[in-house]
């Protein structure tokens, strides 16, 4: 029987390799654009395949797990992740199509792992009785930190493309089929029907946080997508440069994730989310009208504090009831990559239009009409980890 350390340790691990094989591919974003001389609207339109694989499968994630348990579920999505991972690589400068739909599988691998980590981040947490999953999401976060500095290293020292992600993905395979027998069992309990799967859709309080989680999820995507793309064009950067200053970003967003597990215990979710909202807003604000280098750096490190912990709170607000935690993880899940896959190609035809750099203020703008949903995912009474906690 798995102990509660050695899953803890488990499921961190599982996070840090599913960032660290996102952010080896953010890394070469840039280099996407320029093989195949895309322009804004069209890079944004193919990494939409990655997002519409996602989507598809994160619907059906939740039952698959209630069936098979998420040993098996996280398996099975970094191994697609890591298949979809290597065609995408052997297509980028040559086939255009290959890289495309080795997106898309890639997408549904790593929708399928999203679900199924946090799911088991959820169970981890309730065993715990404390709020932990913001430090599993930095876990996440500290992996895109790792990927993109030795992305950026890579780049600079001319290691194809195919050699640096093939690299990445085959340790993330092993490491994942190693670890993940460590996973606490996630019961199946009677509630856990189809059609209460299907009847979680229905829910307005988990509508309401799959919303929240939209908004915040395309605050933290757009930069993953976009950022280095708007420094090199807005700012006359490097590539390199570029892809360090996502570095930045996903730095600040793995501190404020490990800094936010305690305020929430303290001030609860709606008080910590209301100011992060409003931290990631001006960050925004800074990156995109600032000129002089050290407030840019400034605004990248308030956007990134400012979006780290929308989504991992949205997971454990969802998961709140354990009879229910995986068909609702799925739902909020899904709504919330509909950010994923809406915002790249949205992105990059409003970049057409008004630049790179000027695009990222629908950010700002996106998150006014979000912070009315955020009291959604108020703490319930008899959720095991309650604001107030220490």
């Amino acid at each position: 029987m798995p102990t509660l350390t050695a899953a803890r340790n488990a499921v961190g691990l599982t996070f840090f390799l599913n960032g660290l094989v996102f952010a080896s591919w953010v890394s070469r974003i840039p280099e996407v654009r320029s093989s195949f001389e895309l322009t804004n609207g069209q890079l944004g339109l193919v990494l939409l395949a990655i997002a519409l694989g996602s989507v598809l499968a994160l619907p059906t994630t939740g039952a698959a797990i209630n069936a098979l348990g998420t040993v098996r579920i996280v398996r099975l999505g970094a191994a697609a992740a890591t298949l979809g991972m290597l065609a995408a690589a052997l297509g980028l400068g040559h086939v255009l199509p290959l890289t495309v739909v080795g997106l898309f599988v890639y997408g549904l691998g790593i929708g399928v792992w999203d679900v199924a980590m946090n799911v088991e981040g959820a169970e981890v947490e309730r065993g715990l009785r404390r709020t932990i999953m913001p430090r599993f999401h930095a876990g996440f976060s500290g992996g895109t930190v790792v990927g993109a500095l030795a992305g950026a290293l890579l780049i600079e020292l001319g290691v194809p493309a195919v050699a640096h992600l093939a690299g990445v993905v085959l340790l993330a395979i092993v490491l994942v089929w190693r670890t993940s027998p460590s996973f606490l069992p996630v019961v199946e309990r009677h509630e856990q029907t189809t059609v209460s799967a299907a009847r979680a859709w229905l829910e307005p309080r988990t509508l309401l946080i799959g919303v929240m989680v939209l908004a915040l999820a395309m605050t933290e995507g757009t930069a993953n997508d976009w950022l280095a793309v708007a420094l090199v064009d807005g700012h006359d950067v490097s590539h390199a440069v570029g892809v360090a200053g996502f570095a930045v970003f996903v730095l600040a967003m793995t501190a404020g994730r490990f800094a936010g597990t305690g305020l929430i215990d303290r001030f609860g979710r709606v008080a910590v989310l209301w100011s992060t909202m409003a931290v990631a807003g001006a960050g925004v604000l800074l990156i995109v009208f600032a000129e002089h280098p050290a407030l840019v750096v400034t605004g990248i490190v308030l956007w990134g504090v400012g979006a780290s912990l929308g989504f991992p709170v949205g997971m454990s607000a969802a998961a709140d009831d354990p009879a229910r935690a995986a068909s609702r993880v799925s739902v909020v899940s899904t709504i919330g990559y509909a950010a994923f896959l809406a915002g790249p190609p949205f992105l990059g035809f409003v970049g057409d239009e008004v630049g790179t750099l000027k695009a990222l203020l629908v950010v700002a703008v996106l998150l006014m009409p979000a912070a009315l949903v955020v009291p959604a995912a108020r703490e319930r009474r008899e959720s095991a980890v309650g604001a107030g906690r220490s």
